[in-house]
Formats: structure tokens, sequence, C-alpha cells
């Protein structure tokens, strides 16, 4: 019941993203100014060369948004962004989004070990386990959904999709809607997640 939920829920994002909802808008010129505290940590232009760290060159500009407003608010915790954000407005969020979006990701790569797992989980899930398909939210090349606020994953580093996964499986991060990722990631072996990730990080 609650895969077809899961599958429900992102085919009716989906269809609300091609209503073309309206995304607030962002500067990406002022987003530049405002990203010269990001590069320690995410690298020039978004891409960051410490896998533990996302890259966010290339994410949806409402992805990165959503983000930083829940480190903000605390419905997303982690050390190294709360003084990061606390003194950021939602225009400074805005901006930084359109900034770090009209950037250039680099590509990743996958595991040849442990690439028919991952593939074969993010095109068909596992329904024994009651675990979606990763293609229903994030699409067949990983570009995800910007209305849906549904995160581009292509290219992305595979050390960091892995822990975020662990994380969503543990309950240490709960800023996914409707408990999506959760309920996905609580019924995967680490060996699943650790091939989900791999293969993500090379698929564009």
């Amino acid at each position: 019941m609650i895969y077809k939920t899961l599958i429900a829920v992102c085919a009716l994002s989906t269809m609300v993203a091609s209503t073309g909802v309206s995304v607030a808008a962002g500067d990406a010129k002022a987003g530049k100014a405002k990203a010269a505290n990001c590069v320690g940590c995410h690298g020039v232009k978004g891409n960051s060369t410490n896998p533990a760290w996302p890259k966010l060159a290339g994410q949806h500009a409402a992805v990165i948004a959503k983000q930083l407003a829940d480190f903000k608010s605390g419905k997303r915790t982690e050390p190294l962004m709360v003084s990061q954000v606390s003194g950021l407005s939602q225009q400074d969020m805005d901006d930084l989004g359109a900034y770090f979006a009209k950037q250039t990701g680099t590509q990743g790569a996958t595991d040849e070990k442990l690439a028919s797992a991952g593939a074969k989980l993010y095109r068909g899930g596992n329904k024994k386990k009651g675990v979606s398909a990763c293609i229903a939210c994030h699409g067949p090349t990983g570009a995800g959904n910007p209305a849906a606020k549904f995160p581009a994953l292509s290219g992305q580093h595979a050390a960091y999709i892995e822990k975020a996964m662990k994380d969503f499986r543990s309950g240490k991060r709960g800023n996914d809607m409707n408990k999506m990722m959760r309920s996905i990631a609580e019924k995967m072996s680490d060996k699943e997640i650790k091939a989900v990730a791999s293969y993500v990080s090379g698929l564009h």
C-alpha cells in the first residue's frame, strides 16, 4: 500500500509541475556575490571536491532555496550549516539557488561492480520490500523535478547520497515531503543504499 501511495504522490507532483507552478525567482548575479561563503565547502561554482559535501552546481534553484530554509528553520540539522544560514533572508536563499542552478555540474562515476544492482533499484525499486523506484520522482536521467522540489541526483557524490539516505533511514534527517524518503530508506539495506548511490552518481 505504501509503495503505491509513494508512486501516486510522485505522479501527482509531476502533474503539478507540468501545470507551470511558479517558483520564486532569485537573482543569479546577486547570488554569485553571496556564494563567496560557500566556496570553502562546496567548491568553485558549486562543484565540491570533498565527496562528503554535496555539489550544488546545476541543482534546481527551488531545491537549494528549500534546503537552506530548512536548515534555518531547524527542519534539517547539520552543524556546519547552522552558522552559514542564520543571517540569510528568503531573498538571499532564492539568489543563491538561482546562481548555483546556472552553473554546470561535473559528472560523477558509477562503480561497475554496483551498476547492475543500482540500476535495478533506481528503475524498478523492490516491490517485495515496498521500495519504490527512484525514477518515479527523480526521472530517467536523475534530473529531478524542480516544481515538486525533488532534487537532481545525476553526478552527485555517491558518498553524499549514501549518507543522506542513511540519515533518512535513521530519522536524523526528516525534511522530506510526507516522509517519502524516510519510508523508502527505512526498507533498504546498507548494500542497496550503496548500490543506488553509486548508480545515480554516474547517471546522466
